[in-house]
């Protein structure tokens, strides 16, 4: 297995791993560079500007969602045209880069395993059906598979734990982490702090331009609710670490959820909506709280202070440590080489 050469296809909209936002981009780059850490041979498909101690090919110059000027498409055609045709070259594949891939697949003799990193829309669906048979698709969370596919395993994704500092001290003001859509339920969490009377930092992409105008632009005062952008990671340990606890208050059936990981792996516990991987992902009353609405998660702000930030720490090194993931991974590659 030693020997083996493994490409991984990263996106193509962010950096590989992403500047600020890019949850995919930064899985991807952790598979990577855990693979060379082992000293796997190992080669990045992702942006030019990318960053990886393994080989990297890419043939778009810049991501496009940094460069609105781009065409998207173009670029994902051309990006993911060059992963396959060199496909060849490798002895296992490795898509992190949704259903497009998989057209390609049965053009190729090399297996190729598609980390699913959450449906977008019923309608890409099909898609994953027709290559079931030929593909090998793995789940980031038990919750989040459809029963109308196959899967080979069950990886969860994995954070690399020196980026993220324990913290023992509790902080004193309450954390929204993540792109500001009506799904993440960034209003949600204002409401929340309000009625704990807390302080509210928000931190993320504005995916939703007009979803930021008219549900949470308003309640911005810089005092007890506060947005400071998208951050990097740097940003994002110092806000992550500092927390009293993050909110999480999703309204989908959210996949996995990086920032609870991360959270979690500073010694911050997590007040959630009881959604997805949620109950995967947070022991309740050890790591954080599992609350189904706004009044649930006001209720438990007061016990957040007796959660033991060790443990959130613990768990988070035990269970989504990129160490584990690619114990995952490397497993997922035996079982489709030695089969």
């Amino acid at each position: 297995m030693r020997n083996i050469k493994i490409a991984i296809l990263s996106p193509a909209c962010w950096r590989t791993p992403p500047r600020k936002y890019g949850p995919w981009e930064q899985v991807a780059s952790n598979i990577a560079e855990g693979l060379v850490e082992r000293g796997y041979d190992v080669t990045l498909f992702a942006t030019a500007d990318s960053l990886t101690a393994g080989k990297l090919e890419a043939v778009c110059d810049q991501p496009y969602g940094e460069h609105p000027e781009m065409d998207a498409k173009v670029c994902e055609c051309l990006h993911i045209s060059h992963f396959m045709e060199m496909a060849h070259n490798f002895d296992i594949l490795h898509n992190n880069y949704d259903f497009l891939p998989l057209t390609y697949s049965r053009l190729v003799s090399t297996p190729m395993v598609t980390t699913i990193h959450g449906f977008s829309s019923p309608k890409i669906l099909p898609v994953y059906k027709k290559y079931n048979d030929t593909s090998y698709y793995v789940s980031i969370s038990n919750s989040d598979r459809s029963p109308e596919l196959d899967y080979v395993a069950t990886v969860y994704n994995g954070i690399k734990p020196e980026e993220f500092h324990f913290r023992e001290e509790t902080g004193n003001y309450l954390l929204f982490f993540g792109r500001i859509h009506p799904e993440k339920g960034t209003c949600e969490a204002i409401q929340i702090a309000r009625k704990a009377g807390m302080r509210l930092i928000i931190s993320g992409l504005i995916q939703d331009e007009e979803y930021f105008k008219a549900k949470v632009q308003p309640f911005v005062d810089d005092k007890m609710v506060v947005y400071v952008g998208n951050s990097g990671p740097a940003r994002r340990d110092e806000l992550l670490g500092g927390a009293f606890a993050l909110l999480h208050p999703v309204s989908f059936e959210e996949p996995f959820g990086l920032s609870v990981a991360e959270a979690m792996m500073c010694g911050t516990p997590v007040v959630a909506f009881r959604r997805g991987s949620m109950t995967e992902l947070i022991v309740h009353g050890e790591t954080g709280f599992l609350v189904n609405d706004i009044a649930g998660a006001v209720a438990v702000i007061p016990e957040v202070e007796k959660i033991n930030r060790s443990n959130c720490r613990q768990w988070a090194m035990e269970h989504f440590g990129m160490d584990k993931m690619i114990e995952g991974y490397l497993a997922v590659y035996r079982k489709i080489l030695l089969a």
